[in-house]
């Protein structure tokens, strides 16, 4: 599962509708950030965000050469 940073966060019910958070997240693209646009229910609102994968688990060397 990958983790989520949001950037900003824009009022679903503004008179602009999602215009804003687009603008934001097609700015942050620009500047080289893999920013995109999801919808947040729950507290009806645009967010800009940036997926971060998740660490994976590297062994540790001495229990490979332990294995070898």
């Amino acid at each position: 599962m990958n983790s989520r940073v949001v950037l900003e966060r824009f009022p679903a019910g503004g008179s602009r509708g999602s215009w804003p958070a687009e603008e934001f997240a097609r700015a942050r693209r620009m500047e080289g950030q893999q920013a995109e646009v999801v919808m947040d229910l729950a507290s009806d609102a645009f967010l800009v965000i940036v997926r971060e994968p998740v660490a994976t688990a590297v062994p540790d060397l001495a229990e490979i050469a332990a294995a070898a």
